[in-house]
């Protein structure tokens, strides 16, 4: 059996509080608004948020019916239901990116933002969700980039050990990854993704800047460079807006959300109100407080 990639959890994490709510970070949550909506198709059925933690870009999402947030932290869910308030149009999934609990083809569109930076495993994580999005489907991709001027720059000067022009990923602290984008796009291509746009995000993500110049500014500023991507992306955040496969038929998707056993990938499991079972290996995977559990099955697979 292959070995598990080793997951960063942010369960019981003040992320959303100490990193977002404080308003210092108003700059680059402007700056990715911005990326969402030049990005982002207006309307859909059905979005899986992957790495949705307490919900901060769900809201952005009004075009879809239907978003599933998922998050490996039971905790940063809980926060998002308390963020979102009670609504059909928001279904939280507990489940590790490694080993998605959902259905073939079953989203017309996925985000991932701010959390490929944490994978060990970026091709696994990126053929999980191709995977689950239907043909022609799009995938909104946010990635942490080692082709920024301040790395460049940083080289230069002999005050950095790692080359921002090698094509490997650098891992600058556990579990905290920047990547090419050379590398970033050949791992879409091999997972059956092709590019159609690229966004250069946060230039402006220096202290002296954001403290001295109004926020709007700032926000302004990026939004005026972010289609540089098309052509030069030396910017420490990137996003990237990739289609499945070639095709530019838009994705067919029937809306309904059908989960599969992440130990046997069995479709069809059985509910049974506080689990979900599987009747191919016997798994039982919670459901409690409107939380579906896939990290782990409260009933072991018999087979």
């Amino acid at each position: 059996m292959t070995q598990q990639p080793p997951v960063c959890d942010y369960e019981g994490s003040t992320y959303q509080a100490t990193f977002w709510d404080t308003g210092e970070r108003a700059y680059e949550d402007g700056a990715e608004a911005v990326a969402l909506r030049a990005l982002l198709p207006t309307s859909g059925r059905l979005l899986l948020e992957v790495g949705a933690g307490a919900g901060r870009n769900t809201p952005r999402y009004s075009g879809f019916e239907q978003v599933v947030l998922m998050d490996y932290s039971r905790t940063q869910l809980e926060q998002a239901q308390k963020r979102l308030g009670a609504s059909k149009r928001y279904i939280y999934v507990a489940a590790d990116a490694y080993r998605m609990p959902f259905a073939p083809s079953s989203f017309d569109a996925a985000t991932m933002i701010r959390v490929i930076h944490h994978m060990a495993d970026a091709p696994a994580a990126l053929a999980q969700i191709e995977g689950v999005l239907a043909p022609g489907a799009t995938l909104i991709l946010e990635y942490a980039n080692k082709l920024n001027l301040k790395a460049m720059a940083r080289h230069a000067l002999g005050r950095q050990s790692w080359s921002p022009y090698s094509p490997e990923p650098v891992e600058f602290a556990a579990l905290n990854f920047d990547f090419h984008p050379r590398t970033m796009r050949e791992w879409l291509s091999r997972a059956g993704f092709s590019i159609e746009r690229v966004r250069a995000l946060s230039y402006f993500r220096v202290g002296i800047l954001k403290r001295l110049l109004p926020t709007a500014l700032l926000v302004g500023l990026d939004a005026f460079l972010q289609p540089t991507g098309a052509w030069a992306t030396f910017s420490p955040s990137v996003f990237v807006k990739a289609r499945k496969g070639n095709a530019p038929t838009p994705p067919s998707i029937d809306g309904q959300l059908r989960f599969r056993c992440p130990h046997c990938h069995h479709v069809g499991l059985q509910d049974k109100g506080p689990q979900l079972d599987c009747p191919q290996c016997g798994a039982g995977w919670s459901f409690r407080d409107g939380i579906y559990d896939f990290k782990e099955p409260i009933a072991p697979p018999d087979r």
